[in-house]
């Protein structure tokens, strides 16, 4: 007999292949880096379309990384934080950006495959046309999720608070929103595929019935 398949199916967020011993390195405007740990700049690193590879970030307070079209494989993050993170165009597999706190992070158009949030403060995501595939979210605190025209498979939040999503036209296969404390959605009706607790779909019912066209008073 067929097994049954799991609803929603959780994301398969591999740990980063890491090496040993790392390098000291800084990174550049189309390097290519590999086995690094890099430091950034306290004002601006200029990373646009470089490729890195088996890396750690180490922490760190800045004003911009531009990552704009950079390819990161098997990259972790450690506590940076950044007033704004800007990877649109970029393409990233088994990713994990652990800790720390950033004004803006722009994955618009990104591919994003087998990615972790790890207890983290965002006060601005937006991932605008990009296509996102295995995504974990912990412990996490975000202002405004704008996801709009995303395709988005196998997503998870655990343990998050998120004060408003925008979802238009966003195409969707199990996303788990259960552990994602959300104030409010821009349209409810995109929640269509998308699995949520009963507490969630109560504290979200005169939305819902709004979205039918049901006026409720009283």
């Amino acid at each position: 007999m067929a097994r049954s398949r799991i609803r929603p199916e959780p994301p398969r967020v591999p740990d980063p292949d890491l090496p040993d011993e790392l390098s000291p390195a800084s990174v550049r405007r189309s390097a290519d880096i590999g086995e690094a740990r890099l430091e950034l700049t306290p004002g601006g690193t200029d990373a646009a379309h470089a490729r890195i590879s088996e890396s750690v970030v180490a922490a760190a307070s800045v004003e911009s990384v531009d990552l704009t079209g950079a390819i990161l494989a098997d990259v972790v993050f450690e506590g940076v934080s950044a007033a704004e993170l800007v990877a649109r165009d970029g393409t990233w597999r088994t990713v994990v950006i652990r800790g720390g706190r950033i004004g803006t992070l722009d994955l618009s158009r990104a591919r994003c495959d087998g990615v972790l949030l790890d207890g983290v403060r965002v006060d601005y995501l937006t991932a605008g046309g990009a296509t996102l595939r295995d995504v974990d979210v912990s412990g996490c605190r975000i202002g405004t999720l704008d996801v709009p025209g995303a395709r988005v498979e196998r997503l998870r939040f655990a343990d998050t608070a998120i004060d408003e999503m925008d979802l238009r036209e966003w195409q969707v296969s199990d996303v788990d929103l259960r552990g994602a404390e959300v104030l409010s959605f821009t349209d409810v009706r995109m929640l269509r595929g998308v699995t949520l607790t009963e507490t969630q779909v109560t504290s979200h019912a005169r939305a819902f019935a709004a979205s039918l066209g049901v006026d409720v008073q009283g």
